[in-house]
């Protein structure tokens, strides 16, 4: 029998919270009789209007958490605990019918790839009414006025060209931008975008970051943005979100996170971006070794191994995510409290 959903009211500090994320745990239960523990207890939470920036290395659990929070976790994943509340209703006990209404209409996601995010055999004309029908049954003049809009919003203006070319005639940044158009098509509360800018040219990655700038500053849509890039985040976020290997090792305020990273991992990140880092040190430093093997953590902190500060306990105890000051969280042993990055960074 499918649990009833129960609608809170969900305040943080007085103030309005459209997402939270409570002790969320997504794992691969794979044939072999391993777990691959994607999202191990992961929590954070998202205010309205505001864009939280996820960040981490391929393999800490990003994108698993977005395809969590959109319930498309594909076999042999599967969520086994948490709490996801959007607007205070828990999206984890609804019908599945009801899930159905919720994507591409109030959460909307952002593939990685905009390629494989079209039919290659419909015009993107038809793509967007299509994706209109899914929820709501306009005619055709009026869909086609409401993708005027959205294209306008992210900067298109050749409405009546586009619509009636095939996704191939498009560059890869193009495509994206119009597949952010698609996305705002109902003007949704949360937009999660995944690896938006990856394997764009610089050029094209600061024109997509400002499409949803651009969207969120008119539409007042929340964004969780997910990358690799602190270069990105840092361009684009009120608040940042660090993984490893599954699980938050650092959250904080944007602005204090970059300026004084308190986790070696976070700091290894801002040391590989020229645009935080070259002022200081004047050559970038990579973080040295490779990520875990999620199908044989070591015991410990994940990071233990590729850290520079690791004590023996490192080695011994996973150290819980604490509040060491409001809004600031940390789960390492030996922060580093007095770490400073260049004072004179543009943020």
């Amino acid at each position: 029998m499918e649990k009833k959903s129960i609608k809170v009211s969900e305040q943080n500090n007085g103030k309005d919270v459209l997402l939270k994320v409570k002790d969320l745990k997504t794992h691969f239960f794979l044939p072999s009789g391993q777990i691959v523990k994607a999202v191990d207890g992961v929590t954070f939470s998202l205010e309205k209007g505001k864009v939280l920036g996820i960040i981490g290395e391929s393999g800490s659990g990003k994108s698993v958490t977005s395809r969590s929070i959109m319930r498309i976790v594909e076999a042999p994943g599967k969520i086994i605990n948490g709490e996801i509340l959007f607007k205070g209703e828990n999206l984890l006990t609804l019908p599945e019918s009801e899930m159905a209404k919720i994507r591409g209409r109030r959460i909307s996601l952002i593939f990685q790839d905009p390629t494989t995010s079209f039919n290659p055999y419909m015009t993107i004309g038809q793509q967007l009414i299509e994706a209109y029908r899914v929820h709501e049954k306009e005619s055709e003049n009026k869909i086609k006025e409401i993708i005027a809009q959205v294209f306008k919003l992210v900067g298109i203006s050749d409405y009546e060209d586009i619509v009636k070319r095939y996704p191939c005639e498009f560059s890869a940044g193009f495509r994206q931008r119009i597949f952010i158009a698609m996305s705002m098509i109902f003007t949704p509360d949360l937009l999660i975008a995944d690896e938006p800018t990856t394997s764009l040219g610089i050029t094209i990655q600061a024109e997509i970051i400002e499409a949803l700038n651009d969207v969120k500053e008119r539409t007042g849509t929340s964004v969780i943005i997910i990358t690799h890039d602190f270069g990105v985040v840092s361009q684009f976020s009120d608040d940042i979100f660090v993984m490893y290997a599954g699980r938050c090792v650092e959250s904080s305020p944007k602005k204090e996170l970059l300026l004084n990273p308190m986790h070696p991992y976070t700091i290894g990140l801002i040391r590989s971006v020229p645009l935080l880092e070259a002022r200081k040190t004047k050559r970038l430093k990579s973080i040295p070794g490779f990520p875990p093997d999620m199908m044989n953590l070591p015991i410990g902190c994940a990071f233990s191994n590729r850290c520079e500060f690791a004590q023996d306990i490192c080695f011994e105890k996973v150290p819980d995510l604490v509040e060491i000051r409001p809004n600031r969280k940390i789960a390492c042993h030996y922060p580093q409290i007095n770490y400073q990055t260049n004072q004179d960074t543009q943020i």
